[in-house]
């Protein structure tokens, strides 16, 4: 039986593994390569974002949606990144949190999926 999602460091363990896939994933990979170099600075973030997801820690400031409009990405790329995200939790945890933080990918996506197409490619409208 795996262990469920429990502290920071059970974060770290995913986050690391999920974007090890990421960096390597021929759809998705060549879009995160294209702005970030250091990936050390977007770990440390992801970490924040998702103690404060799952747990209620503070410590995440920032906007994602704003970081994420710019690029382009579709339906595809968002289908690809669940699919990376479930399987790597997946691999080393089930339970309640696991359950949750799948859960809340999918509704991250979803959102910015139809955020993204609401956009229509309109460089004159704010993200905020």
């Amino acid at each position: 039986m795996k262990a469920d999602i429990k502290n920071v460091e059970d974060i770290m363990l995913f986050v690391d593994k999920f974007y090890g896939k990421v960096q390597q994933d021929e759809l998705i990979g060549p879009v995160f390569a294209s702005v970030l170099q250091d990936w050390n600075p977007h770990l440390q973030q992801m970490y924040r974002f998702w103690n404060a997801a799952l747990f209620g820690v503070p410590g995440f400031r920032g906007n994602p949606f704003a970081k994420h409009a710019p690029l382009a990405i579709e339906a595809k790329h968002f289908e690809r990144w669940l699919i990376l995200f479930r399987a790597t939790i997946e691999e080393d945890f089930e339970g309640e949190m696991a359950a949750e933080a799948k859960n809340r990918a999918e509704l991250m996506a979803e959102m910015f999926l139809r955020r993204l197409r609401g956009l229509n490619g309109d460089p004159t409208k704010v993200i905020v």
